[in-house]
C-alpha cells in the first residue's frame, strides 16, 4: 500500500504520516521538489520555515516520480507514505497503480497559520501576517500549473484536522482504519454494496433512493432500485401521489405505487435464475413485505447497510425461514472531522424517509 498525503500546509500532513511510521510501520518515501520553494512556507523576509519532514534518516529519496512508482511496484508487498504531492501530474502517475490511495488533510486556515507561526518561531524567525498568510495560500493553492485545489475532490478520505493535540489525532485516526486493505481493492461486499449505492442514484423516488444488487457465485443476475412502475410517470414528475405528499414513514403504504428496489431485482433476476446461493445486497434493510417475496424464491443471504424501521419484523421472518442477515458498512469515506469523530459520508445518496 502506498498512501499519498495531500492538503494545506501545516494542515496536519506530516502527523498523519507519522502515525503510519510509528502505528503502522510505514516506509516515508520522499521526492524531491525540483521547483522552487512556494512562499506560502516561508517567512515574512521569503527564508524558507524547514520543518520536521527536511531530516526524516528513514527515508528513501527519489529523484521523479515515475523512479518513486517504478520502485514500489517492484517492492509492492510493503507499506509506504509520502507527503510530496506538489501537484496534480504526480497525483496522475500514482493513481495509475492499484495500491495507491490519496488522503487529503485540511484545517481552518487560522489554525494552519497559528502552526506555522510556531514553526517559525521555532526556527527564530519572523512569521507572515495572517494576511499574508492567506495571499500566499491561495497563490499557491488555486496555480493552474499545480492543480492543488482540485486535489481534495480527488481523495478518497478527507479529514479536517483541527485538533489540537497529536494524542488525540492518533486515537481518531485510529477509529479510521486507514489501512483497510479495501481501500485499495474492495471486498466482494464492498463492491456489491457499492453497485446497490450506485444503482440508488437511478431512483425517481420522492421518499428514498434504494438500490438492490442480486448476486449468485459472485456474480451480479441483476440490479433494481426503487420507483413508479413501467410506463407510469415516474414518482419524482408526480406519479405517486403517496410519495408527494406529507406523512410519516410507514404511512399510507397500500396507496404508494412504487417498486421496491428489492422486488425490480427479483422481477428481472427470475425465480428459475435465482436458484440455491444467491445473495441479496441493498443499501437499506428490506421492508417486511420485501422480505417475504426474498424467502419465496429461495434467496440464501442478505447483506445490507443502512437500517429501516422494519428491521426487527424482516430479521425474525429471515430466522423462521433460515436467511442470513448481515449488515454491512464500508470503510469510511469522504469527509472526517477528526475533533470529534463525526463523519460525513460522500454526498450519494440522500436520507429521505420511505
Amino acid at each position: 500500500m502506498l498512501i499519498g498525503i495531500c492538503g494545506g500546509i501545516c494542515a496536519g500532513k506530516r502527523s498523519v504520516q507519522d502515525y503510519l511510521i510509528n502505528e503502522h510501520d510505514f516506509k516515508p518515501l520522499v521526492l524531491r521538489r525540483t521547483a522552487s520553494t512556494p512562499s506560502v512556507e516561508k517567512s515574512a523576509s521569503d527564508v524558507h520555515v524547514p520543518g520536521t519532514e527536511d531530516d526524516d534518516p528513514s527515508a528513501l529519496f527519489f529523484p521523479t516520480v515515475d523512479a518513486l512508482v517504478e520502485w514500489v511496484t517492484k517492492n509492492w508487498e510493503g507499506d509506504y507514505v509520502t507527503t510530496c504531492i506538489y501537484d496534480e501530474h504526480i497525483v496522475e502517475i500514482l493513481s495509475r497503480r492499484p495500491f495507491f490511495v490519496l488522503v487529503h488533510v485540511e484545517a481552518p486556515i487560522s489554525v494552519r497559520w497559528q502552526r506555522f507561526k510556531d514553526r517559525c518561531a521555532k526556527a527564530a524567525l519572523t512569521p507572515p501576517t495572517l494576511e499574508q498568510f492567506v495571499l500566499r495560500n491561495d497563490q499557491h493553492l488555486y496555480d493552474p500549473s499545480t492543480g492543488l485545489a482540485n486535489l481534495a475532490s480527488r481523495a478518497q478520505i478527507m479529514l479536517l484536522n483541527n485538533t489540537t493535540s497529536i494524542s488525540s489525532l492518533r486515537t481518531s485516526l485510529q477509529t479510521l482504519n486507514l489501512t483497510d486493505p479495501s481501500r485499495m481493492r474492495p471486498t466482494w461486499d464492498h463492491y456489491f454494496m457499492t453497485l446497490a449505492s450506485l444503482a440508488a442514484r437511478r431512483s425517481n423516488c420522492m421518499r428514498r433512493q434504494v438500490g438492490c444488487v442480486l448476486v449468485r457465485e459472485k456474480r451480479v443476475m441483476s440490479t433494481g432500485y426503487n420507483g413508479t412502475p413501467r410506463h407510469i410517470t415516474n414518482c419524482n414528475e408526480g406519479g405517486c401521489p403517496r410519495c408527494n405528499t406529507g406523512g410519516g414513514g410507514g404511512t399510507s403504504l397500500a396507496t404508494c405505487l412504487c417498486i421496491h428496489a428489492e422486488e425490480n431485482a427479483l422481477l428481472e433476476a427470475g425465480r428459475e435464475r435465482i436458484g440455491e446461493g444467491a445473495v441479496l445486497y441493498c443499501n437499506t434493510c428490506p421492508c417486511l413485505t420485501c422480505s417475504i417475496k426474498i424467502v419465496q424464491v429461495g434467496i440464501t443471504e442478505v447483506v445490507y447497510n443502512q437500517t429501516y424501521y422494519m428491521d426487527a419484523e424482516a430479521a425474525n421472518l429471515f430466522i423462521q425461514a433460515g436467511v442470513l442477515l448481515r449488515q454491512f458498512s464500508p470503510p469510511k469515506e469522504g469527509l472526517v472531522n477528526l475533533q470529534d469523530g463525526q463523519w460525513v459520508p460522500p454526498p450519494v445518496l440522500p436520507n429521505g424517509q420511505a
